[in-house]
């Protein structure tokens, strides 16, 4: 079964570093925080990417 990332729009502070690393999951939405667009492609590894590099931990990845 393959993972699927969804983000704690409550942690979320905006900084783009998701949709940086990742653009074909992550958006930043007019909120001015990131939305997941769509789950990642099997074996697509910059997902968990993004995870890591949230500094504040918002991106969940189960």
């Amino acid at each position: 079964m393959a993972k699927k990332v969804s983000i704690n729009k409550d942690l979320c502070i905006g900084c783009g570093a998701c949709t940086g690393i990742c653009p074909s999951v992550f958006a930043i939405s007019d909120d001015g925080k990131a939305d997941v667009i769509a789950q990642p492609a099997e074996g697509d590894t910059s997902a968990e990417e993004a995870v890591s590099s949230c500094p504040v931990g918002a991106i969940d990845f189960e």
